[in-house]
């Protein structure tokens, strides 16, 4: 089961409602399946996507997975987002429009929705 901490869940949820109305993407940092980091990564926000480049991203064993928001409020993956889940960590976050607690949905690298817990 993984967790994430409070205020690492409120930056996400701030900086999607920020980005809104684009997608917004960042990665998760964190150890022992705890989401302790927001890790803002290069990634280009559009009108209903978002991508980033892999190489650009810094090696670093902390990443343990994405998070990306999907403006039109539905947090379930697409066929894209399940392509790529499978390409870089363990855990995905997806945040529905309006960006609360109750529209967030946690993912495995298979697309399976997970519990998340925050503490």
């Amino acid at each position: 089961m993984y967790s994430i901490k409070s205020e690492t869940l409120e930056s996400i949820l701030l900086a999607c409602r920020n980005v809104y109305p684009d997608e917004f993407f960042s990665m998760l940092g964190g150890k022992d399946k705890v989401i302790d980091e927001l890790v803002i990564v290069q990634a280009e926000f559009g009108d209903g996507f978002s991508s980033w480049r892999q190489d650009l991203v810094p090696f670093d064993k902390s990443i343990i997975g994405t998070v990306h928001s999907h403006p039109n409020g539905n947090a379930m993956p697409s066929r894209a987002d399940l392509r790529a889940f499978r390409t870089v960590g363990e855990i995905h976050l997806i945040a529905g429009y309006p960006y609360t607690l109750n529209n967030l949905n946690a993912f495995d690298n298979k697309g399976k929705k997970i519990i998340l817990t925050v503490v």
